[in-house]
């Protein structure tokens, strides 16, 4: 078992930041990704945008983690489950960018949406925590604009996408609240090995891209903005937020994009989309957690980690 010692200290910086403010960070850097990515689309094919942003992603984790010290001593489990993350990672972004090439991305969004709003509900034992979510989805509702045009090719990416990000928030929320794995070297490690696992789908398409430096720093744009930070932010809020509160806040996401749209894109949202924003919002604000009582108590022999350092 490997030492706490790396995750006390990530702990202690941390929790000094309230963690639904690291979930508001992931939500604005999820939406300034595509920006890069739009560059990229022009350049690269779908497979090979996913697979240069899982990439620089994995090159940034390795020189700011040298995640590779841990690996060893981590036990099989632990590895099963980086492992898993790393394939659920690496088939989640190829699928995402393959729907975006046949549908809007207010589609995909909405059918992304789908599973995670079961995970919130699994865990809403509570008539305010169903109220709550009811106000999350009748938002996001409003704030997407669903449509039924496209390719039908298109639709299996976006399931593919939705059941995968649904897996990303399990294993994801495993691996923040893991004390085998210090800090964010489980996300680290899982980005190189998810580069790996994607290179046989992806390494041809983005091969344009070595030969292009403006397609080559798109890709670090795209990897920092759309993996790096939120990825980091998102274990950060995992760490210390239940699983259905964070699958419930991940219904921001939209009301996010919407606000973005407003400050930097001056795109005013329409009646029924400032309806969304109040009723996401609503049903963020009325969410409480259970109480730290009724959480799982840690597997014997493990040390649990302090809340506040």
């Amino acid at each position: 078992m490997v030492s706490g010692g790396g995750r006390s200290d990530d702990s202690r910086m941390s929790n000094r930041v309230p963690p639904h403010a690291y979930f508001v960070v992931s939500a604005v850097f999820h939406y300034l990704g595509p920006a890069f990515a739009v560059l990229l689309f022009a350049r690269v094919d779908a497979l090979g945008v996913a697979w240069l942003r899982i990439a620089s992603a994995a090159v940034v984790f390795a020189v700011w983690r040298r995640p590779w010290r841990v690996w060893a001593r981590l036990e099989r489990p632990v590895r099963w489950v980086l492992a898993g993350w790393a394939a659920v990672l690496a088939v989640m972004n190829s699928a995402f960018y393959l729907a975006l090439e046949r549908l809007p991305l207010g589609t995909v969004a909405a059918i992304e949406f789908l599973p995670v709003i079961v995970l919130a509900a699994w865990a809403s034992r509570t008539r305010r925590n169903a109220v709550a979510l009811v106000c999350a989805v009748a938002g996001v509702y409003l704030l997407v604009d669903v449509r039924l045009g496209g390719e039908p090719l298109g639709f299996v990416f976006a399931a593919a996408n939705a059941g995968l990000f649904a897996a990303y928030i399990v294993l994801g929320h495993r691996v923040a609240r893991d004390p085998a794995v210090s800090g964010l070297d489980g996300l680290a490690l899982s980005m190189m090995i998810a580069a790996v696992v994607a290179v046989p789908f992806g390494i041809a398409d983005a091969a344009p891209a070595f030969t292009d430096a403006v397609a080559l720093a798109a890709a670090v744009g795209v990897g920092v903005t759309s993996s790096v930070i939120p990825y980091v932010s998102d274990q950060l809020a995992m760490a210390r937020l239940p699983r259905a509160t964070y699958a419930l806040m991940v219904s921001l996401l939209p009301a996010t994009a919407t606000v973005i749209g407003v400050v930097v894109l001056t795109q005013v949202p329409s009646a029924a989309e400032v309806a969304g924003v109040i009723l996401v919002i609503v049903g963020v604000a009325v969410h409480r957690e259970r109480e730290a009582s009724s959480e799982p108590a840690p597997p014997p022999g493990e040390r649990v980690t302090p809340e506040h350092g």
